[in-house]
């Protein structure tokens, strides 16, 4: 089976794809994975070290083609404050947490979380409950392309929703694609995800 050896960004390629690769948040941060792209071609994305992917970047296969990373639609909460210092002020509070967050526009989008949903409300904040692709921000000391997806930083450590003892909402894979041996946690879809974060 081919491999993918290296990732480039977005800003570094401009050639058309092979095939694209359409990947929800939780398979976007890999090292070693088989995989198949939406138009078939298979292939074993194979790097040096656990690169957390972002829509848009190009998975560079061992003959040169490109492979496309899509990020998949999620179930988000988009949230909303009153003014820019509300949000800033809101945005403190889920860095505190290590929740991975994504800026966008006026709001923050993060998974869906009745828990911080709550607390954000409590704080004032208005959520609104959206679908669209996940790509939260890199945190303080994510270096070189290994974006840390967490605001607050500390990069390396895994603080998705699953550490605070919730899951989050089933998701449809628009790919198919196949996962490394170690599968040591379950999803509401029925899929044993390993995330090999080495």
């Amino acid at each position: 089976m081919i491999r993918a050896t290296q990732v480039w960004g977005h800003h570094r390629w401009s050639e058309a794809p092979a095939d694209t690769v359409v990947l929800g948040f939780d398979d976007r941060h890999r090292r070693r994975m088989a995989m198949t792209g939406t138009r078939g071609l298979e292939f074993l994305l194979d790097l040096e070290n656990a690169v957390a992917l972002r829509g848009g970047d190009a998975l560079v296969l061992e003959d040169g083609r490109l492979i496309e990373v899509v990020a998949a639609p999620e179930p988000l909460a988009e949230i909303r404050g009153t003014d820019p210092q509300h949000l800033v002020r809101i945005a403190w509070h889920l860095g505190n947490r290590h929740l991975p967050t994504q800026i966008a526009g006026r709001g923050l989008r993060i998974r869906r979380d009745h828990v911080i949903e709550a607390m954000v409300k409590g704080l004032g904040a208005r959520v609104i409950e959206i679908e669209a692709p996940f790509d939260p921000e890199g945190g303080a000391y994510a270096s070189g392309h290994a974006h840390a997806a967490e605001v607050g930083g500390h990069s390396g450590h895994d603080h998705s929703s699953r550490e605070h003892g919730h899951h989050h909402g089933d998701h449809d894979h628009a790919s198919d694609h196949h996962h490394d041996e170690h599968c040591d946690h379950e999803h509401h879809h029925g899929d044993s995800h390993a995330h090999d974060r080495k």
